[in-house]
């Protein structure tokens, strides 16, 4: 099982940009994954996730409006669009996978907010 984020990088306050997971080892469609953030200094914590059916979706407070989670099952990917993007959102985002026995965490992408 593997999971391989991108898309990081540096934006500007109120800038846009896309985080992309790539899922090897699992079918998506059957599982939960989401996106985790970890800040300097900080805990890491969900920032959204999406049940393997894609009937239910998660967002934290503090993104709800601004950021949307999607999959794409031919590519077994899972996205994460950020729009509005805010100096407080500038951390290390992982993506999470939850087989219903243990989680798989990908290696982390940084994204960095300047003001």
């Amino acid at each position: 099982v593997q999971l391989q984020a991108s898309g990081g990088g540096l934006a500007q306050a109120g800038g846009s940009l896309t985080l992309s997971c790539i899922v090897s080892g699992f079918t998506l469609d059957r599982y939960a994954i989401g996106w985790f953030r970890q800040a300097p200094g900080k805990e890491r914590d969900v920032v959204s996730c999406i049940t393997g059916s894609g009937a239910s979706i998660y967002y934290v407070d503090s993104v709800k409006g601004r950021f949307t989670i999607s999959r794409e099952g031919a590519k077994n990917t899972v996205y994460l669009q950020m729009n509005s993007l805010k100096p407080e959102d500038t951390a290390v985002y992982y993506c999470y996978l939850n087989d219903g026995l243990r989680g798989y965490w990908g290696q982390g992408t940084l994204v960095t907010v300047s003001s």
